[in-house]
């Protein structure tokens, strides 16, 4: 009998060794996997920061380099005293203009898509499903199958040339909607509200001090997506701003009037304005960028 337990615990003891030696395998696997992508990411984006800071002789004569050069100075002057860039580029308004429609937009995104989520989710009413279905198919319209009739539209009521239809469409942002509402069907309780609504806490009161406030993690991610997608938008601004006035360009307006000018072929400088380019993008990710794991570990769990 002794006998017969003894081996029982050194069976479930070898089996509980072979399950951990198992996980860290598993584990090593998928940290090398990780380390991988990252290097993969990575690796682009510091290419980019090492040809701003080599000249255009260098680019083209010894092609790749990962040791950054010496002429991120003379890059930057070049953009900023010469006049063939200066006509095309202007890094105040670039920033200025870029920042202006992309908080704008991202904001009103944001907070009107979690209202929209918020509805579809806490309320109980006939009709919702048939909503939700008809915004999930207003994703699959590509901008591009509208961008006409929406052009000729802000042609007529005097729209064109000004900021506000960058902006204010945002408002209608159907993948933003969808996610929050994912995220709220798995992390948000309902009994919340309902406690709420007991104490008699208003419904868009409720939505501001308890709904906001626990989908913070969902917000911050939405905001960071909308942001990068509103800064890096040229399709859009370069249709509306028809005047193509450097005061009005976006900063994508500006780089692509840099590398699609032939006569302009200073590849350290063409380097140098991408760079300039992502600074706001890096900077915004950079801040928001612990809500992403929060966002997805809770959105993944199911009460």
């Amino acid at each position: 009998m002794a006998s017969t337990t003894l081996n029982a615990h050194k069976s479930a003891a070898q089996l509980n060794a072979d399950y951990h030696k198992k996980l860290k395998i598993q584990s090593t696997v998928i940290f090398v996997i990780c380390i991988i992508l990252a290097v993969i990411c990575l690796v682009p984006i510091y290419i980019l920061i090492v040809n701003a800071t080599r000249t255009s002789t260098d680019i083209t004569s010894n092609g790749i380099s990962l040791i950054p050069g010496l002429a991120l100075g003379d890059n930057l002057n070049k953009l900023t005293t010469q006049a063939e860039y200066k006509v095309s580029f202007n890094a105040f308004y670039g920033f200025r203009n870029s920042l202006i429609i992309a908080i704008g937009a991202s904001a009103l995104s944001v907070f009107f898509s979690g209202m929209t989520a918020y509805g579809l989710t806490v309320y109980d009413f006939k009709g919702r499903n048939a909503a939700f279905t008809f915004i999930l198919a207003i994703m699959m319209v590509p901008v591009q199958v509208t961008s006409t009739g929406f052009l000729e539209f802000m042609v007529r009521i005097k729209l064109y040339d000004n900021y506000i239809p960058l902006i204010v469409p945002a408002i209608a942002a159907p993948a933003v909607v969808f996610f929050m509402k994912q995220y709220m069907e798995s992390s948000f309780p309902l009994s919340i509200v309902e406690a709420a609504r007991i104490d008699g806490c208003g419904e868009f009161r409720t939505f501001l001090q308890i709904g906001i406030p626990m989908l913070k993690p969902a917000f911050a991610v939405q905001a960071i997506f909308a942001f990068v997608t509103n800064w890096n938008n040229y399709y859009t601004p370069s249709m509306i701003l028809l005047s193509n006035k450097i005061e009005q360009r976006t900063m994508p307006m500006m780089v692509a009037a840099i590398l699609h000018n032939d006569k302009l072929s200073d590849y350290g400088v063409r380097y140098a304005v991408i760079a300039i380019s992502i600074i706001p993008v890096v900077v915004v990710y950079l801040i928001l960028s612990k809500y992403i794991i929060a966002g997805v570990a809770l959105g993944g769990v199911k009460e």
